[in-house]
């Protein structure tokens, strides 16, 4: 496995971190359990969860599986750094009609709740699942401020921000004294590379680490579209924007490519991501201990520009955008 500093902060992560969205839902406790045993052996070291995932088994039955791990294997909690999210509503606040959102009083609550299912006694790493234009700076800073004196929170992350949000919030931690975010979440893989337009450019100038979620776009990525039922292709036809059918030669090519190569699809589409200069990890999300696989690999795989050219030409979703003034965001500013 390989290691970097998260963004400003000094803290060290995994290349590769686990995500638990499918813990509850689609992995069941005994399963995931062996994923985490796994991920560990492995050398993944950063977990990502999120205060409402758990779907049908309930909001919150991720943090409970990952706190029970925790507590069944001592010492395991200090080799983790263990991120989790606040902002969506969680239905026990005894408010009529709880909002999404970033407030003082829904942290007060909803850390605290963290902290007990996890069974743990502070979050590494505590995220805003998305931006909330709502909220005030003060508001904002001043809560974070407060939950990393008091130690139950060591950093401050933020998700699904734009560019121009991430400038302003930084620019607002730091005229207050305060290292503000060290990391962003955002969907970044070979077909969504919106996110290099602004929010990667903003992140990597105001030393914001970004954690990549959904790195193969969902199960495109990893040479197995043809196995797709029909339901789930016209899913991923919807969100993409592009058609898996057999006119559509860019995953033949791409598996083709990754053959030349001698790496499965995954860990070249993982690797993908993490050789972008603002990118620290990598969120893997797995419902089996197996598709734990070669994700070491995915972590070291430095591609040549060769290789990097070809997946441009096959992928740059971006190039038809751009007016010739050279990298992100001037390129296409005018």
């Amino acid at each position: 496995m390989e290691y970097a500093k998260l963004g400003r902060s000094n803290m060290t992560v995994s290349k590769i971190c686990l995500g638990t969205m499918h813990f509850g839902p689609k992995a069941t406790e005994e399963e995931s359990h062996a994923i985490l045993d796994r991920a560990l052996e492995l050398g993944i070291t950063f977990v990502d969860t999120a205060n409402v995932y758990g779907g049908e088994a309930g909001r919150g039955r991720s943090e409970e599986i990952i706190g029970r791990w925790f507590a069944s294997r001592p010492g395991a909690r200090d080799e983790v750094v263990l991120a989790t999210k606040v902002y969506h509503a969680m239905g026990d606040l005894g408010i009529a009609r709880e909002e999404a959102g970033f407030s003082a009083y829904k942290v007060r609550k909803h850390l605290a709740d963290s902290l007990r299912r996890l069974q743990t006694d502070r979050v590494d790493l505590y995220q805003v699942h998305h931006i909330d234009e709502r909220v005030s700076a003060e508001e904002l800073w001043g809560t974070y401020e407060r939950v990393v004196a008091d130690g139950s929170v060591l950093y401050a992350g933020s998700s699904n921000y734009s560019g121009w949000g991430l400038a302003r919030a930084q620019m607002q931690a730091w005229q207050r004294g305060f290292v503000g975010f060290v990391s962003e979440q955002t969907q970044y893989n070979l077909l969504s590379r919106v996110p290099e337009m602004e929010v990667l450019p903003a992140a990597e100038a105001f030393g914001i680490g970004v954690i990549v979620y959904m790195p193969l776009a969902g199960g495109l990525l990893t040479g197995k579209t043809a196995s797709f039922d029909g339901s789930r292709t016209q899913q991923v036809e919807a969100e993409y924007g592009i058609s898996l059918g057999p006119e559509n030669r860019q995953f033949a090519d791409f598996t083709a490519l990754c053959r030349e190569l001698g790496e499965p699809e995954h860990v070249v589409a993982t690797a993908w991501v993490l050789q972008h200069p603002a990118v620290t990890s990598a969120i893997v999300g797995v419902r089996t201990v197996a598709q734990l696989d070669g994700l070491d690999r995915a972590a070291s795989l430095e591609l040549d520009a060769a290789a990097m050219g070809r997946l441009d030409d096959l992928f740059d979703i971006n190039r038809g955008r751009r007016i010739g003034r050279g990298r992100s965001p001037a390129a296409h500013a005018w």
